[in-house]
């Protein structure tokens, strides 16, 4: 533990107390009955286990923070009715020794070590406790205790469990009655959480939907959802917050719960639900939007949903209006402490059923629960179950909505409303509840109103002639940058020649010793699956000759001629339902040779020729029993899919060699983050060279990531000159797991900006009256950076030293292009040995000595980007596809490509790459005798003459910023769709100026008169004035 951790006594004294009271106590209230379970056990055994980020929300870790304050992993408590015992570790031990006499009560501490003589010796004197208390043991029957220690007791317990009569009970519903009141403590920690929670949704949230619906931008449920998570980590959103929040230390906030973001018909108003990968949908005829999230503060949980309609119908105003109504209603008369769970939501379904009967069908299955150090304590969940009294002072996530609904603005869709907010209860029953998150003070602030006028305005601006702009005039400025050197062009031409005679000579060479033979289909395999070793393992129940699924084995068992035949789940193509009359039928559709649809056409099979049950079908008159056989069948194949997934996915995945680490001091990289992170919280951590290999470690917990020098395949190490940080990047040979993940290539980075601050009202002021201030931050800042350039590239070359065959990679930024990799435009720069795109994830690194061939697409007059495509050595590797590289760049790509000695070729149209893969992988050498990758370049040859009209022609095309957008969206064109954006003013006007260019001055205009007559057609057409004359004209304004 740290030497910060410190206990308060006093409070820990005070709620052990107030455990053992409720124990002993003998009154017999609606309250304590619920108790009855703690006072019908002699001691209770608590057991934390080791650290594991998989388990969230137990009760025993509550116990430890409600007690202690802290979690203390690998820690015991026995608890009786005259005090308290621990069993953990030495270093545990020096802070809960001091806790002895706290309350009047006796505290005792156990210490284990690593003498497992000695640890017997612990675990027998605690089972000698246990048994003179007494037999009946209180434990959380819910909550799973991890690690050796948890295994070590369960060991030693076990043996005697049985001998010693020893019976266990749970008590984990009692212990939430316990500290379900909050004193004036918790009742600080859960204001900030609500407040932290409040902020992020009116400020974050609505900032980022309102960007969204106004600019009509295509983002996903779960990307929006990854931006508001990310805000805890925005140190300038938290410090514009005023009043108590810009007190809050954010390091103890974490969230609850991801933020999830519904929209367009699919609405889950459950706490469990998730944000999908479809955009949201609400800018066009309207929509309804559904947010939720939690936060939590020092442990302590809040709750907030809120429903946002946009261009909302006046039946759905009406609704939501009555569902801020029954809010109002419910936490003024019912949410009072006395009232149960099952008579406050009795009260809503009552007040919905009286005024507004059609949505009483449509109304949510509970309203709420109780939250605090747990998120949502069961025993306090406000719905039909709940016979529990509130108490005074308890806090409640009040949750209500309606599901279901018809959605007047779409047909044949749905739509939910959804209302939460966290709320403490009164004093006493005549006290109403009080609002910890911040309210909506009137249901028309849920409402999204687009302007229309305004967007109209906006498309006649855009299409409006731009004001001050001569025609032509771009032309003469780009003329010579557009033109290519003739001399270059040759020595490309030659270069690029004897490459493809190489390339074609190296193919013929290299699968001569494979003629005639396929290569895609080595890897596919026969795959033998087995439902039963023996016929004695299938289940009795399938004598009753039902059908009937069998998860564990992944089997389904049909009845056949009074035979059950068991079926694996993957020779199961699909399975339908239809029902006809009284009668509901399956079909079973298996999976066997000569299919003509799906991709299981060309599954091997182990003798093709023998004879395939194609697919059968069962009737029957139980609905609900078909029903039920279609959903589980369904959801067993899912899960079969999902774990051939999970294989195929980690099948490259291999496991590195043990890291020596080296004794004494190393080299190491101080405070950095690595990329892909670790879970949990974000914190720097030191990067330092061992014998074999780097490690990092991060402060918190015992996570850390080894990377062995024998699985790196590049280092680079990019500096932060135009960037916002500094990299040290590592692309690997063969992928490792990260989390839960697999990647092939890891960074370490360091922001370059550190936190500035306006020092405004201090002293220097008064002696400055200029920019000084500006001046000697920009200079620190610039001092800064080259510091950490220095740094960084110091240890790259100390990694490369240590590694001896690493050697360190620098991008060259001079050199770098604009392009689409995966789906956001990024800076791609190239390097000795790669292509890299190193600042933002996805990270791409193209190995350049591994590439056969680069192809450019979409070369053709009139467009302003075009495409490039890596087809890789290893034909069964798909290509990589860098989409929408400006036309400008067009010949900056080829005369870096030839440079590094790769073959180029070009088209006008994109080509279907998998298509033509297959068909090599089927024969190479067959390919490279009918001509190889001529083909490609026969196209590029006859079209040659017709480049430079191109690249001149595109000179005349408007260089309007990328819109990521749209670049989305280029993916997504067919292939055949290549002049998409062709733009035909723009050609006209290219081909008249190309005219121009080639025939004498004398046989047209010049191009000082042709700017004339551009900016007298200008002014005819858009009312504008010329340069000279333009300038004192006023601004239209809008309306």
């Amino acid at each position: 533990m740290a030497d910060e951790v410190k206990i308060d006594k006093a409070l820990f004294g005070s709620r052990l107390n107030k455990i053992i009271s409720a124990w002993k106590a003998k009154d017999e209230d609606a309250s304590n009955e619920a108790l009855g379970a703690l006072r019908s056990v002699d001691s209770m055994l608590i057991l934390l286990g080791g650290q594991s980020d998989e388990i969230n929300y137990q009760k025993t870790a509550s116990l430890h923070i409600w007690l202690l304050g802290y979690e203390f992993p690998s820690t015991m408590m026995l608890i009786t009715r005259e005090g308290i015992t621990f069993v953990c570790s030495a270093n545990k031990a020096k802070y809960l020794e001091s806790l002895d006499g706290a309350g009047g009560l006796k505290v005792s501490v156990l210490k284990r070590s690593k003498d497992d003589a000695a640890n017997k010796k612990v675990w027998q004197d605690v089972i000698a406790a246990l048994s003179s208390s007494g037999k009946s043991i209180g434990v959380f029957a819910k909550d799973e205790s991890q690690g050796k220690m948890a295994d070590e007791w369960r060991s030693a317990f076990d043996e005697v469990k049985a001998k010693e009569g020893f019976q266990e009970q749970d008590v984990g519903p009692a212990m939430g009655v316990i500290w379900g009141p909050k004193d004036d403590a918790e009742l600080a920690h859960l204001r900030m959480a609500a407040k932290l929670t409040s902020r992020v949704m009116s400020t974050k949230f609505v900032d980022e939907i309102s960007d969204i619906l106004d600019g009509g931008k295509k983002v996903t449920h779960e990307k929006l959802a990854a931006r508001l998570e990310g805000v805890l980590d925005d140190d300038k959103f938290w410090k514009k917050a005023k009043g108590s929040l810009s007190e809050a230390d954010m390091s103890l906030a974490d969230w609850a719960y991801t933020p999830i973001i519904q929209s367009g018909g699919e609405y889950d108003l459950r706490p469990s639900a998730l944000s999908t990968n479809k955009r949201i949908e609400a800018a066009e005829g309207g929509g309804v939007v559904v947010a939720s999230m939690g936060m939590k503060y020092r442990s302590y949980n809040a709750n907030i949903g809120r429903t946002w309609l946009v261009d909302p119908h006046k039946s759905q105003q009406k609704a939501f209006t009555f569902l801020w109504e029954l809010q109002g209603e419910i936490v003024e008369k019912h949410l009072r402490p006395g009232k149960t769970g099952k008579e406050i939501y009795a009260a809503a379904r009552e007040y919905v059923s009286s005024r507004k009967p059609d949505l009483a069908e449509h109304f949510v299955k509970n309203a709420g629960f109780a939250i605090g150090l747990e998120f949502r304590d069961a025993a306090y969940v406000l719905g039909n179950k709940c016979n529990l009294p509130l108490q005074a002072s308890m806090t409640v996530s009040l949750s209500l909505g309606f599901s279901g609904l018809d959605d007047p603005n779409h047909k044949g869709s749905t739509y939910s409303l959804l209302l939460i907010d966290t709320l403490r209860l009164g004093e006493d029953d005549g006290a109403p509840a009080q609002f910890l998150t911040d309210r909506v003070k009137n249901a028309s602030e849920q409402f999204f109103y687009q302007d229309k006028e305004d967007e109209e305005e906006e498309v006649e601006e855009r299409n409006s002639p731009k004001k001050n702009v001569t025609a032509g005039g771009k032309v003469l400025r780009n003329k010579s940058q557009n033109q290519m050197d003739a001399n270059v062009a040759n020595k490309i031409r030659e270069h690029q020649q004897e490459l493809a005679v190489g390339k074609q000579e190296e193919g013929l060479r290299k699968y001569a010793d494979e003629e005639g033979e396929g290569g895609h289909d080595k890897g596919k395999t026969f795959k033998k699956f087995e439902s039963y070793k023996r016929a004695e393992l299938i289940p009795t129940k399938a004598q009753d000759l039902k059908v009937m699924v069998d998860v564990r084995n992944s089997s389904i068992i049909l009845p056949i001629y009074g035979f059950a035949v068991p079926f694996h789940i993957n020779t199961l193509k699909n399975v339908s339902k239809n029902e006809e009359g009284e009668f509901t039928y399956l079909r079973f559709n298996f999976i066997s040779p000569g299919q003509i649809a799906g991709r299981k056409d060309d599954t091997p099979f182990e003798d093709p020729d023998a004879t395939f049950v194609r697919s059968m079908t069962f009737r029957s008159s139980d609905t609900y029993h078909f029903a039920e056989l279609f959903k589980d069948i369904t959801e067993l194949k899912k899960q079969a899919a999902k774990r051939e997934a999970e294989k195929k996915e980690l099948s490259d995945v291999v496991e590195q060699d043990k890291l020596i680490v080296t004794k004494g001091r190393v080299t190491s990289l101080r405070e950095v983050f690595p990329r892909p992170a670790l879970e949990g919280k974000r914190v720097p951590g030191d990067l330092e060279i061992h014998q074999n290999g780097l490690r990092f470690a991060s402060p918190l917990k015992d996570q850390k990531i080894d990377v062995l020098f024998n699985n790196v395949k590049h280092m680079f190490f990019q500096p932060c000159d135009k960037e916002l940080i500094v990299i040290v990047h590592f692309h690997l040979k063969a992928p490792i797991i990260i989390g839960k993940k697999k990647t092939k290539d890891i960074q370490f980075y360091r922001e370059a900006s550190d936190v500035q601050f306006d020092e405004t009202g201090n002293r220097k002021r008064k002696y400055r009256a200029g920019d000084e201030d500006e001046l000697e931050l920009e200079q620190e800042e610039r001092r800064r950076r080259v510091q950490l350039n220095k740094e960084f590239k110091r240890f790259a070359e100390a990694v490369a030293e240590a590694a001896d065959d690493l050697t360190v990679d620098t991008p060259y930024r001079e050199l770098g292009f604009d392009g689409v990799p995966f789906r956001t435009n990024v800076w791609l720069a190239p390097t000795s040995d790669c292509l890299v795109h190193l600042t933002d994830s996805p990270f791409t690194v193209v190995t350049l000595s591994e590439v056969e061939i680069a192809h450019l697409e979409r070369v053709q007059y009139g467009l302003k980007n075009f495409d490039l495509v890596f087809v890789f050595k290893d034909f069964a590797k798909p290509p990589l596809h860098i989409n929408s590289i400006p036309t400008q760049a067009l010949d900056n790509v080829k005369e870096w490509l030839d440079s590094v000695d790769i073959l180029v070729s070009e088209g006008p149209v994109n080509l279907q790459w998998n298509q033509i893969l297959r068909t090599i992988q089927d024969d190479p050498y067959e390919f490279f005798v009918n001509g190889g990758w001529s083909f490609l370049r026969s196209s590029d040859e006859d079209g040659g003459s017709s480049d430079e009209e191109s690249e001149e022609g595109s000179a005349y095309e408007e260089s309007d910023a990328f819109d990521a957008e749209s670049s989305e969206d280029s993916e997504d064109e067919d292939d055949d769709d290549g002049g998409s954006d062709f733009d035909e003013s723009g050609s006209e006007s290219g081909s008249g100026s190309d005219a121009g260019l080639d025939s004498d001055e004398s046989e047209g205009m010049d191009w000082d008169e042709m700017e004339k007559k551009a900016a007298r057609a200008d002014q005819r057409k858009g009312g504008y004035e010329s340069d000279e004359g333009g300038k004192g004209k006023s601004k239209k304004k809008r309306r």
